[in-house]
């Protein structure tokens, strides 16, 4: 069943998807990592593969900037899909001294100054999770693979360009980046009784020197999207 925002049939897309928030990332891991690949979506330029990863089945779909676009898309993988697990694979900018550009973060909860989560009705705030399942399986792909990674909390803001910062404040309560869509994911995977990750590579950082480039950020992820990939395959 088509959606306004996806042209997949049931059974186009598998249980478990990668979700960079650059459509042309999203090609990147299905031309790099996959076979067999089949293109499910090109609908407002998102685009979404399906292939095989060591023989499983695998998508990736790209879901754009922001809480409402991720927001948007993982509502209708995991509600109209049948999607099981999503894991974003995406960029971020470091808060804390000991994390530096090209670190791996996985985001084990996620603050944020959305209202997103206002939708469910809840008193009190809504505090938004990783599964334990996945991350589990992935911070011991990390270790295995012997790259520098930070687990725990990451700061999730509506804006790119804010007239008040408040990253300072939430580095000094421990948040080790700063990104854009994590809350929306995790709250939907709660409501949905899915599971999703967030893993991501430091492209920048607040308070030091360092960047990537936008072509960088597209194809140099390897290490994370290998572990988002090898983990997919143990769900």
């Amino acid at each position: 069943m088509a959606t306004p925002h996806n042209s997949a049939e049931k059974g186009d897309i598998a249980k478990t998807v990668l979700m960079p928030g650059d459509p042309l990332r999203a090609k990147f891991i299905a031309e790099t990592f996959l076979t067999d690949v089949k293109c499910f979506n090109e609908v407002r330029g998102m685009l979404g593969f399906t292939g095989k990863y060591e023989g499983k089945e695998v998508s990736v779909m790209g879901h754009g900037m922001g809480i409402p676009s991720i927001g948007i898309y993982s509502y209708e993988l995991f509600n109209f899909y049948d999607v099981d697990n999503i894991i974003r694979v995406g960029s971020a900018g470091g808060l804390q001294d000991d994390v530096n550009v090209m670190d791996i973060v996985f985001a084990m909860g996620a603050h944020t100054d959305s209202n997103y989560g206002f939708q469910f009705g809840l008193p009190g705030t809504f505090a938004p999770t990783a599964s334990f399942n996945i991350l589990e399986k992935a911070v011991a792909l990390a270790k295995e693979k012997g790259v520098k990674y930070h687990v725990g909390d990451v700061l999730s803001s509506d804006a790119f360009y804010k007239k008040c910062n408040e990253s300072e404040l939430y580095r000094n309560v421990g948040a080790l980046a700063v990104e854009m869509e994590t809350p929306a994911l995790y709250m939907n995977a709660a409501e949905a009784h899915k599971n999703a990750l967030t893993i991501l590579t430091i492209s920048d950082h607040l308070f030091k020197s360092g960047e990537l480039s936008a072509e960088e950020r597209q194809t140099s992820f390897t290490d994370m999207m290998e572990i988002a990939l090898k983990t997919a395959i143990q769900l």
